[in-house]
């Protein structure tokens, strides 16, 4: 059955994404490229997309570069078909400042892996807390 099929995915869908966040705390860019797809784009809202798993994984090398612990706490977190939303608190301590950052991530997946990641949140809420 289709819909069963359907169901099935898009509970898979749900648990890539909640590894996704879980793997996050342990800070491995090659371990988080991996869950994109061969084509997939991480484009944080406030700054410019990146696309290809590639520079997807050299992106995040440099993103939490001064980052010493994070923890991404879910808030919520659902999926429609190969459509996932989760809002999170992503909670970061770095070399320059501490941050509590209120995020929300829609994640379009396309056979078990990311295609696109937009996550929004407040850019000014970040660089105001790594400049602190």
């Amino acid at each position: 059955n289709n819909n069963d099929e359907e169901k099935l995915q898009m509970t898979n869908n749900v648990a890539i994404v909640r590894n996704f966040i879980e793997a996050w705390q342990r800070l491995d860019p090659v371990e988080l490229a991996s869950y994109f797809h061969e084509s997939g784009c991480y484009h944080n809202m406030p700054a410019k997309a990146v696309t290809g798993r590639e520079a997807v994984q050299q992106f995040i090398t440099g993103f939490i570069k001064p980052w010493t612990h994070t923890d991404w706490e879910i808030l919520s977190l659902v999926g429609e078909s190969d459509i996932v939303v989760c809002e999170r608190l992503d909670r970061t301590k770095t070399k320059n400042g501490d941050v509590d950052l209120p995020c929300c991530g829609v994640f379009m997946m396309e056979d078990g892996k990311i295609k696109l990641w937009r996550d929004y949140f407040d850019m000014g809420t970040y660089i105001s807390a790594m400049s602190g």
